[in-house]
């Protein structure tokens, strides 16, 4: 039976058992290296009171969160495209 891709979606290889992380969208299991990993700045302070706080001098910190995607959810919120088949192995219209 043929195969879609060569190297079956993702960077495995010929090393074996790999780890599955889930989704933080969906849940669902993914291995790791096809998940898409997207890290965010989060402060728990609303920007417009960060202004005001910044103003007077206070250091807000920041906090860089990481979220796991599978395919699906990635596609959905916009983070990696859908490319034309003959654009698909290019690997620098890859970076979104």
């Amino acid at each position: 039976m043929p195969k879609k891709r060569k190297n079956r979606g993702r960077h495995k290889g010929d090393k074996g058992h790999e780890t599955m992380v889930h989704c933080d969208n969906c849940g669902k299991l993914v291995p790791r290296s096809k998940a898409v990993r997207v890290t965010v700045p989060y402060s728990p302070v609303p920007p417009d009171l960060a202004k005001e706080l910044e103003k007077q001098g206070a250091i807000i910190p920041k906090y860089f969160i990481t979220r796991t995607y599978c395919i699906n959810c990635a596609v959905f919120f916009g983070l990696i495209k859908v490319r034309p088949r003959e654009e698909r192995k290019k690997r620098a219209a890859l970076a979104a």
